[in-house]
Order: C-alpha cells, then sequence, then structure tokens
C-alpha cells in the first residue's frame, strides 16, 4: 500500500470504530483491535484485552439510549507496519434514564499495527479535553 492507501486505512478503522459503537455492533467494534490492545484513559485502570474492552464498552454503552461521535480527520504517521494518529472526537451521549445529555470533548491518540485482515489498533488513549451534562 502507499502512504497515501495506509492513511485512508487508518482513517477507515476509526470511522469503524465510531459507526460500530453508535449502532451498538459490537463484532465490528471488537473488530478494530488487536487482540493485545492497550486501552488507556478511559477509566482508571488500563486495559490489556480486546475481548475484555469490547465488554466493557457493551456494558458502559447500556446507560445511553443513542450515541453519536463526531471525528476530526487523523493526523497519522505510517512506519512500515505500524502507525500513531490523533483525532479530536466529539461524544453525545443520551442518558438511558431521561436525565439528560452528557457530551466529552477529546483527544484520541492511537496506535495501529498491521495485521493479515488490514490496520488493527494497538494502543488507544483518551484524552479528555471537557464533559457537560444538559438537562
Amino acid at each position: 500500500m502507499s502512504q497515501s492507501e495506509d492513511r485512508q486505512a487508518l482513517q477507515d478503522v476509526m470511522l469503524s470504530y465510531a459507526a460500530a459503537v453508535d449502532d451498538r455492533d459490537m463484532d465490528r467494534y471488537r473488530a478494530c483491535f488487536a487482540d493485545d490492545v492497550e486501552i488507556v484513559g478511559f477509566s482508571e485502570s488500563v486495559v490489556h484485552s480486546a475481548d475484555q474492552w469490547a465488554e466493557s464498552v457493551e456494558n458502559q454503552l447500556k446507560a445511553f439510549s443513542a450515541t453519536q461521535h463526531l471525528m476530526s480527520p487523523q493526523l497519522a504517521t505510517v512506519s512500515g507496519d505500524t502507525a500513531s494518529a490523533r483525532a479530536d472526537v466529539q461524544a453525545l451521549h443520551v442518558l438511558q434514564d431521561g436525565s439528560g445529555t452528557l457530551t466529552l470533548w477529546a483527544t484520541y491518540l492511537t496506535d495501529f499495527v498491521r495485521a493479515d485482515e488490514g490496520w488493527k489498533i494497538k494502543r488507544h488513549e483518551l484524552v479528555i479535553r471537557s464533559t457537560q451534562q444538559t438537562r
């Protein structure tokens, strides 16, 4: 693949990631990650398993009747079979209990590895910029 094709493929992984969360398609979501992914910044503990992470996200999503993740284009660097990217995200979460909406503004710092079936997220870090809850 050319650098341009790799960068587009990385963007597609992140767009698939966001669409899968919003569509509650956990098989598609899980497919975005390398088995031994490292997840940082989403909770107090670091997660080191794609299966564990996908299960955790599925449980967390039960608190919301709907979500929408809007992502900026990525600033990506590709080096052979590894890559790193930065993307900004605004995520809207409609609370299941009807008490309002939680908005998150954050940055994703994501490392990728090329696998037989395409690029996979190897390390994914959430850097929270701000949150706001509206009623």
